[in-house]
């Protein structure tokens, strides 16, 4: 989801090694594995899990200027990780020859300052717990912490997960929504991943932080006409900050031009009024069936906060490994195998 578009610049060169390390045979779909996640998974092995990562987390927002950058960039992370072979934490890995997960072109764009949150919390755990915390759970907790920390709801996180042996570029085109989706589309990929219209209107409210580059809406502001949807002076002002040039993409806009430093129900109020930055963001209050929900969440703060916690332990459950399926890795960025 576009949260937070700061480029990675690529570190290695070469391309074609397909990571698939081993079991090749499993089912690596959007199954749901709930019963065998738990909220007390690690409760004797790893039992200060929970408030060693927040620790980790608070000192990285400490440490980063300025602090709101890894809050999307976090969360976007674990968007982008759980519609791709599940929450594994396979968006984690990196390839030497740049064709694992993350060098995908539709992830490109996610910060780095997401990855470090993650690796710099796994050391923390590490410390304490060694081997025993997957990188996928950690970047689940991750994930509702930077939530909380900008003002969101707390949500119980559920635990369990393994870290997947395979991450692959190849897997991710036309698995992650797109800021020019229409309706359909989203509604189609949510589907995919076990995931309701509801669900998919709650955590679209990620949008209330974060920044988008100016080429993913641009076609809105100078298709001729300007998108009718969008709020007449909303559009000039966004034309005012992404003239028409290729430079302007060196430019970011804020997601919502209100609060856009706290996580709240704003971004809904924005989509009544016209101002949703993307496209796939307006489509949910131009679609018929989304509508009267998004005004809900307008005129509720504390009906989107259950709605997106509800839809957050949703999200976590899809395509999940447990057991044998997978690995707890030593080192989030690279498999076991790699590391004898």
């Amino acid at each position: 989801m576009e949260m937070m578009s700061m480029n990675r610049k690529k570190m290695w060169g070469g391309k074609g090694w397909i990571l698939v390390m081993m079991l090749m045979s499993l089912s690596l779909g959007t199954v749901v594995v709930e019963s065998q996640l738990a909220e007390n998974f690690y409760s004797s092995t790893c039992p200060n899990l929970e408030d060693i990562v927040l620790q980790s987390v608070k000192t990285k927002l400490s440490q980063t200027a300025p602090l709101t950058i890894p809050i999307p960039a976090t969360l976007r992370l674990f968007f982008h990780d759980c519609f791709v072979e599940g929450c594994d934490g396979s968006i984690l890995i990196a390839s030497p020859n740049m064709d694992a997960e993350k060098d995908a072109e539709d992830n490109l764009s996610l910060a780095g300052d997401g990855f470090d949150t993650v690796i710099q919390a796994k050391a923390a755990v590490e410390s304490q717990c060694p081997g025993v915390v997957s990188c996928a759970d950690i970047l689940a907790i991750a994930a509702r912490d930077v939530v909380v920390l900008a003002g969101g709801p707390w949500f119980n996180v559920e635990l369990g997960r393994k870290d997947g042996v395979i991450s692959s570029s190849d897997r991710v085109p036309g698995n992650l929504p797109k800021p020019t989706d229409d309706w359909n589309t989203l509604k189609l990929l949510f589907a995919k991943n076990n995931l309701t219209t509801t669900e998919l209107v709650a955590l679209s409210g990620a949008h209330t932080v974060g920044f988008s580059h100016c080429s993913r809406f641009s076609g809105r502001l100078y298709s001729n006409p300007t998108d009718p949807s969008l709020d007449p002076d909303y559009a000039q002002q966004l034309k005012q900050e992404c003239p028409p040039n290729p430079e302007s993409d060196q430019v970011v806009v804020k997601l919502d031009p209100t609060t856009p430093d706290a996580f709240d129900n704003a971004y809904y109020r924005n989509l009544v009024a016209g101002k949703g930055l993307l496209t796939s963001d307006q489509e949910l209050f131009s679609e018929p069936s989304t509508q009267d929900t998004v005004t809900g969440f307008a005129n509720g703060g504390s009906e989107f906060f259950a709605a997106f916690g509800s839809a957050m332990r949703s999200l976590g459950r899809t395509g999940v490994k447990t057991g044998n399926q997978g690995e707890v890795r030593r080192d989030c960025t690279a498999f076991n195998s790699a590391l004898n």
